[in-house]
């Protein structure tokens, strides 16, 4: 299992926290939101995601990953 931090943009809800850790979790990873430092920790299997995929996923949901 790999571990990445990524920043996103965007969020500044619970709502906002539910989509991106969504977004994640439809992949098969993990993700966990700190919706002060607009950051989300992931923990996925680098065999099956790439972090490509991962931005991706979370764009699609309206936010900027940066």
């Amino acid at each position: 299992m790999q571990n990445i931090t990524l920043n996103v943009e965007g969020m500044s809800c619970n709502h906002c926290v539910k989509s991106v850790e969504g977004a994640v979790a439809g992949l098969g990873a993990t993700g966990k939101v700190d919706l002060a430092a607009k950051k989300v920790s992931i923990t996925y299997d680098e065999t099956q995601l790439t972090v490509d995929q991962l931005k991706e996923a979370i764009e699609e949901q309206g936010y900027d990953v940066v």
